[in-house]
């Protein structure tokens, strides 16, 4: 007998833990020293993308792009292809859950969200809707939880 595996399609991923990053974090750990001493780690990639978001303010395609806007979208990238390269190296094949509830995903998924905001702020409207349909792919409930239409 053949088997076909499951035809629901694939198992969640869940990634491993990066501790020494996400404790630093959770000890107040300045995001920039965590990304430079665990630059894999998506998790201090998110951090720093959020907090240039917040510093930007809420830029609309209206107003002037300002420094912390753009590196918002350069953090936010690099936590986004860090994240791919620990979710391939632990078996996703480009499609399948990446739940929110497990948190070590959720360093991958909010620099997802950052990256979505960032190019929303700039203007790159298919890369917003490429991030928001990822983030779907991913887990439906992420976008919520990050605040995303």
């Amino acid at each position: 007998m053949t088997s076909f595996g499951d035809l629901l399609g694939p198992q969640p991923v869940l990634l491993p833990e990066n501790s020494e990053a996400e404790d630093a974090l959770l000890d107040n750990a300045d995001p920039v020293q965590v990304a430079a001493a665990h630059p894999a780690a998506s998790i201090a990639w998110a951090h720093l993308a959020e907090a240039a978001l917040e510093r930007g303010g809420a830029a609309t395609a209206d107003e002037v792009v300002n420094h912390d806007i753009v590196a918002a979208y350069a953090f936010a990238r690099t936590g986004y292809h860090r994240g791919l390269d620990l979710l391939r190296r632990n078996g996703w094949k480009g499609f399948g859950p990446v739940p929110w509830s497990h948190e070590p995903n959720r360093g991958f998924l909010r620099s997802v969200g950052a990256l979505a905001r960032a190019a929303k702020a700039i203007g790159e409207t298919e890369e917003y809707a490429r991030c928001l349909d990822l983030l779907e792919d991913c887990d439906p409930r992420a976008a919520a939880e990050l605040g995303l239409d």
